[in-house]
């Protein structure tokens, strides 16, 4: 095995999803204290003086105790290389999870206890699927009353389709909560609460058949409870299959408490042996191997202002073969250009570091000067061929933007149309009126606040936005329409987007069938390519 075959297979890239407050930052930010990558964890919500989570950089997450945009992080934990892909979890900002969960080779689903499944892990999880990701789920807040041990495992099952697999068991939950029983090994490790933000807990090793000593620690009532359960379980739950699990067909289930630490380390090693190195990518070549092939790269975020002081945009590249080398040259494909990425950088939040290299696996950050776009492709120079796309993903609510100073139109067209390109929000514009008249499209209503926020802290100016009717888009597919000769009807707008595509909007949903009807051969798409 050569230098970069080596690297390659101790790479390990996964995503992190949950519906909010499931206690997914807190997790990330664990895992980060068993590799050394952070001495103190930070507590997400909490006074304004308080330290915040280190996957939350952005003002406004700090302000409002979410996650607004996916966070990268990278660390070192027992001979592996840890990519970490911390995604929001509020619903309004799904565009950026199901792109982050483009750049994954796996994903771990954090459930809270107490709640079960709940709607954002419903949809999150359906790209998972899609995408036959291998999920890893973490029942999390054991330490606090939480549902039926059984009730939750049989809920994951009929609520998103997958079996499950339990890797270890909880004794109790809430004050009850005294450990977790090991099933491949046959122990019980049991907890004392940890000092919050601490590395280490004092766990202690029984062995289930030294019932004496499980007694004494648990109680007889607890024990007698765990050993009925542990019969249950073995003929009721899914067996250990590693291929089922890979192939995502197959959940491995673990419980514990990522604010007290119960159960994260054990989950970690254990997610470690089962997940895989990273893996080849279909492009329109055909699967691109990791280890076989030269450097190659697709963008999945672009991001702004990371930096306030240097107003810079941040381009994040999943490397999918070879190694990258800070002084080689690479090919950006749809730009027909070879040049040299400017600024390589390692993203721990908001902190960087320079890049000398990096491989496939790894997640990297680069200056990006206003030429990479979601989904671009990078490689050698002598090759060339594309990544699969990313998706654009329909927006459901829009809104009409006003600048409220005329004199800061610089600015204000500067600002919106970077935020754009990011990816969180989409802009139109009215039919032949240039930049006069600008509508945004927005996933999620909350990316309205973020927009305006953004625009007055980071650009300088204020705007404000009147609601418009329209739910439903449509791009126009066909070659160079003539707009004008369109038929509509009384509730449709039309507009073009960023790239000068021609789109549709309307208010009602069979006003589009309606305009299909009436325009012979018009080709109408709920996606932008």
């Amino acid at each position: 095995m050569n230098q970069i075959e080596k690297e390659i297979s101790r790479r390990r890239t996964f995503a992190i999803i949950s519906h909010p407050d499931a206690g997914k930052t807190t997790l990330t930010e664990k895992f980060l204290l068993y590799g050394g990558a952070i001495n103190l964890a930070g507590s997400v919500k909490g006074k304004a003086t308080a330290r915040h989570a280190v996957s939350d950089w952005m003002e406004i997450e700090k302000e409002r105790g979410i996650s607004v945009t996916s966070s990268v992080l990278q660390f070192e934990y027992d001979g592996y290389c840890i990519n970490i892909l911390d995604t929001p979890g509020h619903q309004d900002f799904s565009e950026d999870t199901y792109r982050t969960l483009m750049a994954a080779d796996s994903a771990v689903m954090v459930i809270d206890g107490a709640k079960g499944v709940e709607p954002q892990t419903r949809k999150l999880f359906k790209v998972c699927v899609m995408r036959k990701i291998p999920i890893f789920t973490f029942i999390n807040k054991m330490d606090r009353d939480a549902n039926d041990s059984f009730d939750l495992l049989d809920e994951i099952e009929k609520e998103l389709g997958i079996a499950t697999c339990p890797i270890n068991w909880p004794i109790g939950s809430g004050k009850e909560f005294k450990g977790v029983y090991e099933r491949a090994s046959g122990n019980v490790l049991t907890f004392s609460d940890t000092e919050k933000g601490t590395k280490e807990g004092k766990a202690s090793v029984i062995p289930l058949d030294d019932g004496d000593a499980l007694k004494a620690e648990i109680g007889e009532q607890a024990l007698e409870k765990l050993n009925e359960e542990i019969e249950l379980l073995d003929g009721a739950s899914a067996e250990y299959d590693l291929k089922e699990i890979q192939a995502g067909n197959l959940t491995p289930v673990f419980f514990g408490s990522a604010l007290t630490n119960f159960g994260v380390e054990v989950f970690l090693q254990h997610f470690l042996k089962m997940t895989q190195a990273p893996l080849p990518r279909m492009s329109d070549e055909g699967l691109i191997e990791p280890a076989q092939r030269e450097f190659s790269a697709f963008v999945f975020k672009i991001q702004a202002n990371m930096n306030k002081a240097h107003r810079d945009r941040v381009a994040f590249m999943r490397i999918c073969s070879g190694k990258y080398d800070a002084q080689m040259e690479v090919k950006h494909v749809q730009g027909g250009k070879v040049m040299r990425l400017s600024q390589p950088q390692q993203i721990m939040a908001d902190s960087r570091k320079i890049l000398d290299e990096a491989y496939a696996g790894d997640i990297i950050g680069v200056f990006d000067p206003g030429i990479f776009s979601i989904g671009d492709t990078l490689c050698a120079p002598r090759e060339e061929f594309h990544y699969a796309g990313i998706p654009t993903f329909a927006p459901e609510h829009f809104a009409r933007v006003r600048q409220l100073d005329t004199m800061k139109r610089k600015q204000f067209v500067k600002g919106i149309t970077q935020i754009a390109q990011e990816g969180a929000i989409q802009i139109f514009k009215e039919l032949d009126s240039g930049m006069e008249e600008i509508i945004v499209g927005v996933v999620g209503v909350l990316q309205f606040d973020v927009l305006k926020y953004r625009l007055e802290n980071e650009y300088n100016v204020d705007i404000r936005l009147e609601p418009l009717p329209y739910e439903h888009i449509r791009w126009i597919e066909n070659e160079n329409p003539d707009l004008n000769k369109l038929v509509g009807t009384s509730d449709m707008k039309k507009v073009t987007d960023l790239r000068e595509r021609p789109l549709l909007l309307f208010v009602n949903p069979w006003s589009v069938q309606m305009v299909l009807d009436r325009n012979e051969g018009l080709i109408l798409s709920e996606f932008g390519r």
